[in-house]
Order: C-alpha cells, then structure tokens, then sequence
C-alpha cells in the first residue's frame, strides 16, 4: 500500500514542503490581511506558489492577474483543525436529517429514502438531535420500524456518537433485551428492559452497515473536498484516517485530482502507519503526521465523562473510552515514531484523563515540542487549564459547538460547571495556541459559522449568549482558523500569515470580516480560494 508515494519522511515533516510546478498569481484592488500587525501594502504577488514582492515577479512568466473589487478581503488561507472528510462526504450522499424539527420528520425522511431502494438495502442517514425537537427524549424505533419495516435503518446522531436503529436491524444485529453493552457503550432500553434502538458510542459497532465501495469512498472525499474549497478552507485537518481512506485519497492526488491542502490524523488502529513515521506527498499536499482517538463521547448524547454527573442524568458519569494507561500507551508510541496525538475529550474526566496520560509520556526534548492536543477541550476543570500550558498540549476548539450546544448545555452541566466551557478567552489568557475546527459533519463545514459564534456567543438566530466573556476579537478568531491551526500542523513557518516566501495558501472574502456587523459575517461571500498560489475555486461569478 501506499507504494507510489516517492517521500516517506523517518522522523519530522520539513517545514518548507515544496510548492506545485505552477502557481504564478496576481491580486490587484483589495484589502489584505496579513495576519500580521499591518495589511499588505498595493497588489499581492505570487509566483511558483509562494508570496514575492511585486518587483520580483518574473515577467518573462505567465501570471494569472485578477482585479478584485475595492471591498474584497484576502487573508491567509482558512483552516479547519477538526473535520472529517469521509463523514461529510457521506452526509452529503445519504439520509439529510440536519435541521429536523421533531422525530416523524426523521421517520418520514428515512421512509421517503427507503421508497427508492430495494427491499433490504440499507437506509442510512446523519443529523438528528432529540434536543432540536419538542420530545427532547432519545427516540425509540417504533415509529421508524412501523414505516419501515423491510430495510434495515441506520440513522447517526448529528454528533456521530449515537445511533438510532429500526427492528429489522435489531434483528439482523442479533440485539435483544439479553444483549450485554460492550464497554465504552450503551444500549438505551425500554422501562421494560427492551432496546429502544438506540445505541451509544461503543455499542454502536454493534451494527454494521456494508462498507462503502472505493470508488463510493472516492466520490465522497471528493464531494466533501469540493465543499471544503467552496466555503473558503485551504487546509483541512482529517481526524480518524483509516489506512483504506487514505489510500483513496493518495490515489486522488495522484490523479491531479486533490488540490485541498490536508493533514491526516489517522485511526489509532492503523499501528503499522504509526510506526512507519511522518511522510507528505511530494508536494506537501497531503502531510501525515498525527493520530486521532477518543477518551470519551458526546455531551448531547451524555457520553462526555464529567468528575460529577450530569446534572440532568444523576449519578451518570459518562461513557470512558480511553483511559490514562490506554492514552499512556498510545501517546508513547506515537513520540517514539514522532507522531501528533490527538485526543478527543469533550467532558472535565475524560480532559483529565488525557492530560494526566500525557504528564507520564516519556520524550526526548519535552512533550511541548511534539505538540499534542486535545480535541474539543469543551469542559475543563479548574485546576487543568493551567496544565494545557504547562504540557504544551494544544487545546483544538470548535466555537460552533457553543452555539449548538446553547439551548440544552447549561442543564446539561449546571450553572458553575458551564462557566468552565467552551473557554477559548481563559487558554488565551494563558498564552496557550488555541487552533480552530468545526468538526464537521457534527457541524456545519462553513468556517463562517465558527468566527461568528467566536466573536458573538450567542445563536444565529438570535437570543442572549451563552459565554458573553469569552467573546474573542475579530483578528484573535481569524487567527485560530489560521496561524494557530497551522501551528498545530507543525507548519506557522509557511502557512497562516501572509508574508515573502510563505506559501501563497489564501481566501478571498467580498467584504472585510475584521470590520462588517456580526450578521454580515454569515453573508460574507467566498470570492477565491487559493491554493499555493493556484485558483482552486472561484465564487465571483456565483
């Protein structure tokens, strides 16, 4: 596997990967933001994918000049340090349940699929949360295997840490009310003690969907590739890369076919990938390099591990899927073969749990400078935010969690233990780097959604905040989906700012996010998305 790619790194991604043959650009009329202290002074000027001075452009070789209007906005390439490619690509193929104001909605979207296909092919979809419907209880298959009784269903919780089946899935999984709930999951049941079809976390693998094809698995890395570049992204962080997707993905790139600049963080069971160490694509467009696991769920399907219960679930803790030793462990073979950790923990146990691995890793130089991370960091306690810092582990956000979260996390939490959520103001204050994501599909992938809830903390729609005290400033929250996601990708030397000789990664904006009103934020329109220097979508006309 992997044979073609010509680059297998044994230590340390460079930091300068080498830029694509062409990439030869000139941007004249707009405002640009380096991301530095002062905007870019007249034209910008790039020439084989990498930031010049005007004078430098060689003009014996061919430039692409584009005249942008006066209120266009260039800024450093947008980030996303927590996504997921596959998952995207799949919500955008399957069962759309994003939005669903109430559960007959979902049953009725799940039996208008089902209509379209034969008789026993499975019914997947994505994006139901009990907590958008006026029954804020988990569903129960009744209604859903009532309409649709000959087709196994699968329908993931919009968090992806939750799933909700029909009977003739029950049945084909072999689930009954004598199964046993395999550790790190959970099998809601009936008062009667039968499953409800619902199954959390580490019981949801106890369905198993056929496997997409890999020309399926192609097409939808490169619907969500496309849908990345269309909302302004440059970069995506992939979290949870298994050795099959990323073989689909290299095979894409080799066909000229993967512009979007990607960081692999790959599945914790890919051990052999592990060990093999850091390695790029020639081109540096595809880095591999970091590791994604899970020390715990959800906070809306209560599986985020919390020191006390949740306040709306007594004497419920959460569902631990990684502990200290496991983290220990992981984390240990990851600096031996200098790969990133990075942990997802949303809940103040599992933040805990990971920092407390992390303390006893054994690495020459320090743990600082391997840059492991926690992903979400969503609820901290107290006396941890300080040891952020003092490991040097990045806390990697998602500010549009905030937003989701709003309607139902303070009774999830409490009023003292939400003041300890979704922080990024208090790990500023500390110093700390703090890169920005969405999670995608969880979320929606427009990086918009992520700067508004960061500046404004509260709902698009409108209503008081949620955290007013950890509103950031418009350049500290585009410096998260930039600057600080490239730092946590290793990359701050080439990517996130825009200055001589840094790779000409930008986004192009019809108005200037650092001055427009809040609402103006959401209606920014993406004008250009550029890539080492090469237009990889272009809204102007759109």
């Amino acid at each position: 596997m992997f044979a073609a790619i010509a680059i297998v790194l044994a230590t340390v991604v460079p930091q300068a990967p080498p830029p694509a043959a062409s990439g030869n650009l000139l941007l004249v009329g707009a405002r640009i933001h380096t991301g530095t202290n002062v905007d870019w002074p007249g034209a910008l000027a790039v020439q084989y994918g990498r930031v010049v001075a005007g004078e430098q452009l060689d003009p014996a070789v061919d430039a692409q000049r584009i005249e942008l209007p006066d209120s266009a906005f260039v800024l450093p390439g947008l980030q996303d340090a927590h996504g997921h490619l596959l998952g995207l690509g799949a919500a955008l193929a399957e069962v759309d349940l994003v939005g669903t104001a109430s559960f007959a909605e979902v049953v009725a979207r799940a039996a208008a699929k089902a209509a379209t296909l034969p008789k026993g092919q499975w019914v997947l979809g994505r994006g139901w949360d009990q907590n958008d419907w006026p029954d804020t209880a988990m569903p129960t298959h009744a209604a859903l295997s009532a309409a649709v009784p000959d087709h196994p269903v699968w329908l993931v919780r919009i968090d992806g840490h939750a799933g909700l089946v029909n009977r003739r899935a029950l049945d084909d999984a072999g689930i009954t009310r004598d199964s046993a709930a395999p550790t790190g999951g959970e099998i809601l049941r009936s008062a009667a003690g039968e499953p409800t079809g619902v199954l959390v976390d580490a019981a949801m693998a106890l369905v198993a969907p056929p496997p997409p094809t890999d020309a399926q698995v192609r097409e939808r890395l490169l619907a969500a590739h496309d849908a990345c570049l269309a909302h302004g992204l440059t970069c995506v962080h992939d979290a949870g890369v298994s050795a099959a997707v990323l073989e689909q993905m290299v095979a894409l790139h080799r066909q000229g076919r993967w512009q979007l600049r990607t960081y692999v963080m790959l599945d914790p069971d890919e051990r052999a990938l592990i060990q093999r160490g850091p390695w790029q694509t020639p081109d540096g467009r595809i880095v591999v390099r970091a590791v994604k696991a899970y020390a715990d769920g959800a906070l809306g399907s209560r599986g985020a591990v919390l020191l006390e219960p949740y306040s709306d679930r007594p004497g419920w803790k959460g569902l631990l899927l990684r502990t200290t030793a496991g983290v220990r462990e992981l984390g240990q073979l990851c600096a031996e073969h200098g790969m990133q950790l990075c942990v997802h923990a949303i809940g103040d146990g599992a933040n805990r749990a990971v920092l407390d691995g992390y303390s006893t890793i054994a690495v020459d130089g320090g743990l600082a400078e391997r840059r492991f991370r926690i992903e979400h960091a969503q609820i901290v306690a107290a006396d941890d935010f300080a040891r952020f810092r003092e490991l040097g582990v990045l806390p990697s956000m998602q500010p549009v969690h905030l937003t989701s979260d709003m309607p139902w996390a303070p009774q999830r939490l409490g009023p003292d233990r939400v003041l300890r959520a979704y922080a990024w103001t208090r790990f500023h204050a500390l110093g700390v780097v703090v890169p920005f994501g969405s999670d995608f599909p969880v979320e929606s992938v427009d990086p918009r959604r992520g700067l508004y809830a960061a500046v404004t903390t509260r709902a698009p729609a409108g209503g008081p905040p949620l955290r007013p005290d950890q509103r950031l400033s418009r350049e500290q929250a585009l410096r998260g989906f930039t600057l600080h996601a490239a730092h946590a990708m290793f990359a701050e030397r080439q990517l996130g700012t825009i200055e001589l000789g840094k790779i000409a990664d930008l986004t192009v904006f019809d108005r200037d996010l650092r001055t427009c009103s809040d609402d103006e934020l959401l209606q920014a329109r993406v004008l250009l998305t550029v890539v080492a220097g090469q237009v990889v979508y272009d809204g102007r006309g759109r």
